[in-house]
C-alpha cells in the first residue's frame, strides 16, 4: 500500500557568512516521504531550491549514519531533533505529522561561529583535541592485545566516553555553552587506560587551558548536555574530569 507523503512548513535560518545579519525564512515542502531521513528532506527542498534559481541551504554531513558528527542543527528547539540519543541523519520524517511547522537553527554558541546557513565552525574542538588528545608510543611492531591487561569495568568506561563523536550538541544544549561534556569524554577514555598514563597530567592541564581559550562556558551540572548527547555520554565523566584536573595541579611540579 502506497503511503501518501506529508506537507510542511520550514522555517530555516539563513545566513550569508560569520559577520552578516540572518533571518528565519519560510520555505513549504510537499509530499515529503515519512521514511527520508531528516537530511534528506533537505536535499529535497534544496532541490526545489536550485529548480526555482535560489541558492541552496548550507549545512553540514558526512558519513549520514550516526558517526561523524556533522550533522549539526537544532530542530523544534533540540539538538539533532525530538528523539533521545539520535543525530539529525538519523532523525526521520516519521517523527513529523502532516501540516507540522518546523524550526531549524545552527548551533549558538560564541565559540561555535556562523559560518552560512545551518554551518557553525566547530574547529575549537579540534584545537582542544591537538592540546593533548593524544598518547606516546613506541615505534616498531604493534604490541600483542593481551599484554597490558585492563579492567573491564575501566575498558567499558573508556570505550563508553569514547563514543563521543564531537558533534557540539552538549554545548547547543547547555546554557552556558559549556563543552565539559565533550571535554570529559575525550580526558576519560584515555586516563581510563594505561596508554594514556604518559601525558596524564599534562594533558587535562594543556586541554582544560585550550577550552577556556576558545571561550566555552562553565558548567554548572545542570544536565542538559548529557540529556541531549546523542552517544548518551555520563555526566559522570565530567566528575572524572574535575578529579584528573585536581590530581594535575597537585602533583605538577
Amino acid at each position: 500500500m502506497e503511503h501518501k507523503g506529508i506537507n510542511l512548513t520550514l522555517k530555516v535560518w539563513r545566513q550569508q557568512n560569520t559577520t552578516s545579519n540572518g533571518e528565519f525564512v519560510t520555505y513549504q515542502v510537499k509530499d515529503i516521504s515519512q521514511e527520508m531521513s531528516f537530511l534528506e528532506m533537505f536535499d529535497v527542498l534544496n532541490e526545489q531550491l536550485i529548480q526555482e534559481d535560489k541558492e541552496p541551504i548550507a549545512f553540514d554531513h558526512d558519513c549520514r549514519e550516526g558517526i561523524c558528527g556533522m550533522c549539526s542543527m537544532y530542530i523544534d528547539g533540540k539538538p539533532h531533533g525530538p528523539w533521545q540519543a539520535n543525530t539529525t541523519c538519523q532523525l526521520h520524517m516519521r517523527a513529523f505529522n502532516d501540516g507540522d511547522t518546523i524550526t531549524v537553527e545552527p548551533w549558538r554558541a560564541q565559540a561555535f561561529p556562523v559560518l552560512k546557513d545551518l554551518v557553525v565552525d566547530r574547529t575549537a574542538f579540534d584545537r582542544i583535541i591537538q592540546a593533548g588528545g593524544y598518547v606516546s608510543v613506541n615505534t616498531g611492531n604493534a604490541v600483542d592485545g593481551n599484554s597490558l591487561p585492563i579492567n573491564k569495568n575501566d575498558a567499558d568506561a573508556s570505550f563508553a566516553a569514547a563514543m563521543c563523536i564531537g558533534c557540539g550538541a552538549c554545548v547547543a544544549a547547555c546554557k552556558n555553552s559549556s563543552a565539559m561534556l565533550f571535554l570529559s569524554a575525550k580526558v576519560s577514555h584515555l586516563a581510563l587506560l594505561p596508554q594514556g598514563d604518559p601525558e596524564r597530567q599534562s594533558r587535562v592541564v594543556n586541554m582544560v587551558a585550550q577550552m577556556d581559550k576558545e571561550g566555552f562556558g562553565a558548567c554548572t551540572n545542570t544536565g542538559a548536555c548529557e540529556a541531549t548527547c546523542p552517544k548518551e555520554i555520563s555526566l559522570s565523566n565530567i566528575a572524572r574530569l574535575n578529579q584528573e584536573y585536581l590530581l594535575a595541579g597537585l602533583t605538577s611540579n
